[in-house]
């Protein structure tokens, strides 16, 4: 009995085609992700330069400092000072992991779920896509959000007398239900794949 060629086993019926095909309506979705992208870096250089300014005494960049953070001045600030230049060094910190959860789901996502990039053997194919797929994504998109979510409960703290104590402390459920969430995932992600091996 004869192996089926290559070229029948890879073909489909019509109307699976169509279904199968239906997935690159997800690339414009990416593409939109990658203009976010650009976004977030364009801000990230209007910080950056605002708290370089800053740093030499432009009091213009110092005020757009200042209301960007949403610093609470309890008299006029004329120069720099720690809190300042920590609320705006992890406003910056907070920019880049966002940009690194962009990146996680744009080529996660669509190397999971469009099509293979064959990156195979490239010098700059980052170490976790070799052995992506949902799971794996998943449970490191719900850690990035846990790092994002901390980053953002430190500038709180560090600004607190700018917020209500309700704040306060909705914040710190809200950063303690995502911790919750990607532990029950990741727990999850490793029963499943105990019964997959187990199966096999």
């Amino acid at each position: 009995m004869s192996e089926p060629t290559p070229e029948k086993t890879r073909r489909m019926r019509p109307i699976p085609t169509f279904i199968f095909a239906s997935r690159w309506l997800q690339l414009p979705l990416y593409l939109g992700l990658i203009a976010a992208q650009g976004v977030y870096v364009f801000h990230f250089w209007i910080e950056l330069v605002h708290l370089l300014e800053a740093a030499f005494g432009n009091q213009t960049a110092l005020q757009a400092l200042i209301t960007s953070i949403g610093y609470k001045e309890t008299f006029t600030t004329t120069a720099l000072n720690e809190t300042i230049i920590m609320l705006v060094v992890l406003a910056l910190i907070d920019v880049v992991m966002i940009s690194n959860l962009l990146i996680m789901v744009i080529v996660g996502g669509y190397e999971t779920f469009v099509s293979r990039m064959d990156l195979e053997g490239h010098p700059d194919q980052p170490e976790w896509l070799s052995h992506v797929n949902a799971s794996v994504l998943k449970v490191k998109l719900a850690t990035a959000i846990i790092g994002i979510s901390s980053i953002h409960l430190l500038k709180t703290f560090i600004n607190a007398a700018n917020y209500d104590e309700k704040v306060l402390i909705a914040q710190t459920a809200i950063h303690i239900t995502f911790l919750l969430s990607a532990m029950a995932i990741a727990y999850t992600d490793r029963l499943m794949s105990r019964t997959q091996n187990e199966a096999h």
